[in-house]
């Protein structure tokens, strides 16, 4: 029993030792320098410092979940903002909405059992100027927009509902047509789109049912996504394209304690495409971005950069729960982009995913515009270490000319695959691999579909 007792003491001693050690190491991004506080003082929105509280259903706004009334609660947000600001509270109960749009000093809290729907109709929507799929164009606003804020917040135990199902069946019904038509031909909304704005807040909610991208954020800085919950269906109808946060050059950046199930990425790093990308003053890099603490459920990739991306730096993805993804870590590298990833680190990660590593050139309507190919595209800088994951193939890694990958290190890797090929790690080159041990298994508990509709309508 002493024996026992002792093993049991010095184990969680042992344990405690680790967690310390990882804490000291988790005080520093990739590229060596240091983490600000900022992203360790996470402290809840507490509505009653933000103002005068704007209650829907006493200014105007019906408890009536079958009339639209975008221009009702537009109506609150302006009188809001007229008044020198403060929260729009939605009480219990459905509204219904298109587009409407925060202004400074204005805030949105949702109470528990609160709902803004999304009308299915796309002609209740607006067209605007808009940043979607790398590029600055005509197209659909989201449910709640919010350009150039500074302190925006959304908060509360409510929901955001995209009611994406109508939107969804027409996608897939003109995909049926043609096969090549693109994400954008089909007009969809989102559901949060904040640009151009720093000092954000979104915690607490439900995001839901988004026809389109779930959350999209784009040159924004000092964001903060806490304890959200981001769903969109892969059955009986595929949401198609809903990833729940897309970083779209932006800094500074952190997601926390959220649970991510989607039918497309969960996390995807954007910034531009095209042969020029890096010389349009509308497209940027994503720098120092901390993903932790968060449960991925159904999604097709855990962690992407791509597919409109050119330069991530110091990215930390750490200390989260992965089931059934169907890639734990993608790069797509576009052959008409210039793009650099570095400085990625993948840490404390354990689960299940179809593809541990996934490093492919992306072709999926890709379009040089006359141009020459552009001649850098480079992932270097990635560590992956302390995961225990099971899979179906470990590392999926193509080998090209059109990119490289260098300076790859794996550390502590625990992998059980079904597919353990370590002969397409040649692709790397300068890969350090410290105490990694792939285990071929039989069979898994978990299976996956064959072919995801991400890869569908490729060239």
């Amino acid at each position: 029993m002493k024996f026992q007792n002792t093993s049991r003491i010095l184990w969680s001693l042992y344990i405690l030792f680790l967690f310390s050690t990882s804490l000291k190491a988790q005080d520093k991004f990739p590229d060596g320098t240091a983490i600000p506080k900022w992203f360790k003082e996470n402290k809840p929105t507490d509505i009653n410092k933000l103002g005068k509280k704007y209650i829907l259903t006493e200014n105007g706004v019906k408890n009536d979940s079958t009339i639209l009334q975008t221009k009702q609660l537009q109506a609150v947000i302006d009188l809001a903002a007229k008044n020198g600001g403060g929260v729009i509270i939605v009480p219990k109960g459905t509204f219904l909405i298109s587009s409407v749009f925060f202004k400074q000093g204005t805030h949105l809290y949702l109470e528990n059992d609160a709902k803004l729907k999304g009308s299915d109709d796309i002609n209740d929507f607006p067209v605007v100027m808009t940043r979607m799929e790398g590029q600055t164009v005509k197209y659909f606003p989201a449910l709640i927009n919010a350009d150039g804020l500074d302190g925006f917040t959304i908060s509360g135990k409510g929901t955001l509902d995209g009611n994406g199902l109508r939107f969804w069946k027409s996608f897939w019904k003109r995909r049926e047509w043609n096969p090549k038509c693109t994400n954008m031909d089909e007009m969809r909304p989102r559901i949060i789109y904040i640009s151009n704005s720093k000092n954000v807040q979104i915690e607490g909610i439900t995001v839901k049912n988004s026809p389109f991208w779930s959350t999209h954020y784009y040159k924004s800085q000092f964001v903060k996504l806490l304890n959200l919950t981001i769903l969109a269906p892969k059955e009986p109808v595929k949401a198609p394209s809903t990833d729940a946060i897309d970083i779209d050059a932006c800094s500074n950046f952190l997601v926390k304690n959220c649970y991510l199930s989607v039918n497309d990425d969960a996390i995807a790093l954007k910034g531009g495409k095209g042969p020029k990308a890096d010389k349009d003053p509308n497209n940027g890099e994503n720098r120092n971005i901390i993903i932790e603490n968060n449960t991925f459920g159904f999604c097709h990739s855990a962690l992407t950069c791509g597919s409109e991306s050119i330069h991530n730096y110091n990215i930390i993805f750490r200390n989260s729960t992965v089931n059934d993804a169907s890639r734990l870590l993608h790069l797509k590298m576009r052959p008409d982009t210039p793009q650099h990833y570095e400085y990625i680190t993948v840490e404390n990660i354990k689960g299940n995913v179809k593809t541990f590593l996934y490093v492919k050139g992306w072709s999926q309507f890709f379009d040089l515009k006359g141009e020459e190919a552009p001649k850098r595209r480079l992932a270097n800088n990635i560590v992956l270490k302390n995961i225990d994951i099971s899979c179906e193939t470990a590392f999926d890694i193509e080998k090209s000319d059109l990119y490289e990958l260098k300076d790859f290190t794996f550390e502590n890797l625990n992998i059980k695959a079904l597919k353990p090929k370590e002969e397409n790690l040649d692709a790397i080159e300068n890969l350090k691999k410290i105490k990694v041990n792939v285990t071929k298994v039989a069979s898994l508990g978990q299976s996956y579909d064959k072919k995801d509709d991400s890869d569908e309508g490729k060239k």
